[in-house]
């Protein structure tokens, strides 16, 4: 690290055009940071929500799906490929509003709030799917790899979506 560099990062950061350099890096990074949440929310929700409409992906959420309180219901009116192809359009158009953004604040904060409620649905099944805590470490609060791990990331895609939401809901206040 050149002695420059150094020296703004320990306490020179107040003096010269150092400075100023270092906070337009690290507000491009921030930058950088905030679209690719954005960006990686519209890829995740709308790649998750095509696989919807394969029995692939239609079969492997039916353990979560079939234990939940609150979807469980769903298999009692239609299959479980109508089913996953209903949270697949879901997914998708979730995708699509959040993606939205730039031309619609108010399109992508719907968006955000919708997803908000996917993942609290999803980290649902924590409490709910048998498998998800490791029985051979004596359980909680040890997880499982599948389920339990694959669950624990929405986590972050929660947060991610909160934010989308929050951000877009303002951007569209001032908008108008």
């Amino acid at each position: 690290m050149s002695q420059h560099i150094q020296g703004q990062l320990m306490g020179g950061a107040s003096q010269g055009s150092g400075s100023h350099d270092l906070h337009m890096i690290s507000s491009q990074i921030e930058t950088a940071g905030r679209e690719l949440a954005r960006w990686g929310l519209v890829i995740i929700c709308g790649w998750i929500g095509f696989m919807k409409f394969t029995n692939y992906e239609a079969v492997g959420i039916s353990v979560y799906v079939a234990h939940s309180p609150f979807m469980s219901w769903a298999y009692h009116v239609m299959s479980v490929r109508q089913f996953s192809a209903v949270l697949g359009v879901i997914e998708v158009a979730v995708a699509v509003l959040i993606a939205l953004r730039h031309y619609s604040p108010r399109a992508s904060a719907i968006g955000g709030i919708l997803a908000v409620g996917m993942f609290l649905t999803t980290l649902s099944f924590i409490f709910t799917t048998p498998g998800i805590w490791e029985a051979s470490e004596g359980g909680f609060p040890a997880l499982s790899g599948f389920p339990g791990q694959f669950v624990l990331k929405d986590i972050g895609l929660l947060g991610i979506s909160l934010w989308v939401f929050g951000e877009s809901w303002r951007a569209s206040l001032l908008k108008g």
